[in-house]
Parts: structure tokens; C-alpha cells; sequence
């Protein structure tokens, strides 16, 4: 049978991280527009997209193979619970995004300690078991929260523009691209750097597209940008979609 049948997590390929990409620029402008534009709070917006992790992740895990909906639907969930985590850590809580992305990443350590200490490895090519998919969740959720935090503190507090922290994060996404053609660093902490770094491109990118032209922003709304960016989830799902359907089963 074809690996990719088995295991419960999305192939990586150019497609994935282009998916990964929209959905957490989507996490950002959404997260945006329920705690803000809405006018909810930060704390209703947890309260709200964590309901939406929780039922998407629940129905994800008792999956028996991957389905590219699915799964993608708890990836979006994420990056918007994940703002609305970040947001509160520093805003109603008065932490800052500094003391934030600390303790984030100590979360995130913590949980890829525990899952490396129970299976050897971190690989994500290896999840075909509920207890495992649910520490990956629980990375994913760690890592797009703090990709959040951090993208914030790159425009708070270091005082980029929201483009210059979306092009800081970007040439780090590429850096780890050479490193993975180039050298022979290890993969798997190569795809979790990554993966944490594509969240801070996403939650830069999109302040760009919402925040005050005043701001360095281009305007556009939380609404319009969350839009926008579903209609580009949406082609490259009905593309990750085909791919599934035209893989030959063995």
C-alpha cells in the first residue's frame, strides 16, 4: 500500500508548504477579524477557535488515513487559535511578544521532548497512530502560536514594517531550503524549522495585507484578506486533492 495511504500527515512537497503558507497568512487575518474587527476579544476568540481546533482535530485523528480536508481544516484552525493565544499572551495579559515567544517555544520544546522520548523520533512521515497525531497536534498548535508571536515581535518590538518581516522570515524559509538541498543537516529539524518559520512570514504578511495604509499595511481588511486567501486555499486543495486521487495504490 502507498505510504502516503498509511500515514496520517500531509506528504511534504513544494504543494505543502504553499498550503502551509496561505493557511497561516488565513490564521492571522481570520484570528484578526474575530477578536478585533468583530470587536469579540481575544479571550471569546479562544474561546471560539478553540471549539473549531478541538471538533476539526477530533474528527482528523479518528481519520484512518489522510484526508487532505481534514487534515488542512486543523491547520487553519491552529494558525487562528494560534493568533488568538498570541494576541492575549501580550495584550490581555500584558507579557509582551518577547516573554511570549519564550514561553511558546518552551512549549514547543517540551512537547517534541516528550514525543521524541516516548517514539525516537519527530519525524512526521512516520504518524500512523492516534497518540502520536495527537502530540503533532499539539507541536503544530505550539509552533503556529509561536510563529505568531514572533512575527509580532519582529514589527513591535525589533520595528520592522510589516513587508521587512515578511521578507526577514521569507529569506529564512529559503536559508532552510538551501541548507536542505546544500548540506546534510538533519531533515526532520530542518522541516520543524521551517515549519515554525512559515507562521511569522504568514502572521507578517498578514498585517501587510490588513493593517492601515498609514501603517505600512495595503488595507484591505481582515474580512477581504481572509477572502482572498480561502479562494487560494481552496485552488491549491482541489490541487493536493488530485494529486491524491491520481496516486496509483499499490
Amino acid at each position: 500500500m502507498n505510504l502516503l495511504r498509511i500515514n496520517k500527515i500531509a506528504s511534504i512537497t513544494i504543494l505543502f508548504w504553499l498550503l502551509k503558507i496561505v493557511a497561516t497568512t488565513l490564521g492571522e487575518t481570520l484570528g484578526d477579524y474575530i477578536s478585533m474587527t468583530l470587536d469579540l476579544g481575544y479571550l471569546t476568540g479562544i474561546a471560539i477557535t478553540a471549539v473549531l481546533f478541538l471538533a476539526f482535530a477530533y474528527h482528523q485523528v479518528r481519520s484512518k488515513k489522510y484526508q487532505p480536508i481534514s487534515f488542512w481544516l486543523v491547520i487553519i484552525a491552529t494558525t487562528t487559535l494560534g493568533t488568538e493565544i498570541s494576541d492575549f499572551i501580550d495584550r490581555s495579559l500584558h507579557l509582551g511578544y518577547t516573554l511570549g515567544s519564550v514561553i511558546l517555544f518552551a512549549g514547543l520544546l517540551i512537547t517534541l521532548f516528550i514525543w521524541h522520548r516516548k517514539y525516537k523520533s519527530i519525524e512526521v512521515a512516520t504518524i500512523t497512530e492516534s497518540n502520536k497525531e495527537i502530540l503533532f497536534w499539539i507541536a503544530v498548535l505550539f509552533s503556529n502560536s509561536l510563529g505568531t508571536a514572533f512575527g509580532d515581535y519582529l514589527s513591535d518590538v525589533v520595528g520592522f514594517s510589516y513587508l521587512q518581516g515578511a521578507m526577514v522570515t521569507s529569506a529564512i524559509i529559503l536559508l532552510v531550503v538551501a541548507l536542505h538541498y546544500l548540506t546534510k543537516i538533519n531533515e526532520v529539524f530542518l522541516f520543524w524549522l521551517a515549519f515554525v518559520f512559515t507562521r511569522p512570514f504568514g502572521a507578517t504578511f498578514g498585517d501587510f495585507l490588513t493593517k492601515p495604509i498609514a501603517k505600512g499595511g495595503l488595507d484591505l481588511g481582515t474580512l477581504q484578506a481572509s477572502v482572498i486567501s480561502i479562494l487560494v486555499m481552496t485552488v491549491l486543495l482541489y490541487f493536493e486533492v488530485h494529486k491524491l486521487k491520481s496516486t496509483p495504490k499499490q
